[in-house]
């Protein structure tokens, strides 16, 4: 598995667990490891196989936009360590430079984006 599908599975995994916890929503601000979603998204049955195993639910791509504090940071830090640098990366391999400084200095990452996941308990599940 590669670095960015494993941050993607570690995303979903907070994702599914904020969202069991009734907590906010959980964005998805990497261009690297959105694109990997949208990729991993064009095959149903392994997208749907990989929400299951990491959020226990099937996971959805939807769109939505927004800037400011990322809310589930500290909790992947809890999880996993410090963000790895790919989370600072665009879906062209280009490294956002300032922001990942700026990470590693404050702890905080603000960023904006575009998409963040939804979610259908797995019982619920239709796969075709």
């Amino acid at each position: 598995m590669t670095a960015v599908r494993t941050e993607l599975g570690r995303f979903l995994t907070l994702a599914g667990y904020r969202y069991n916890q009734g907590e906010s929503a959980t964005p998805m601000f990497s261009g690297a490891i959105d694109a990997a979603w949208h990729e991993l998204a064009e095959d149903p049955a392994a997208h749907e196989a990989f929400g299951i195993e990491h959020a226990g639910a099937v996971v959805h791509h939807v769109e939505g936009s927004g800037e400011g504090f990322v809310p589930w940071v500290s909790a992947y830090e809890e999880a996993y360590g410090p963000l790895p640098v790919v989370w600072f990366t665009d879906a062209d391999g280009h490294v956002d430079e300032a922001a990942f400084t700026t990470y590693q200095e404050t702890g905080r990452v603000w960023a904006s984006w575009k998409c963040g996941p939804e979610f259908t308990p797995a019982d619920e599940a239709t796969t075709e």
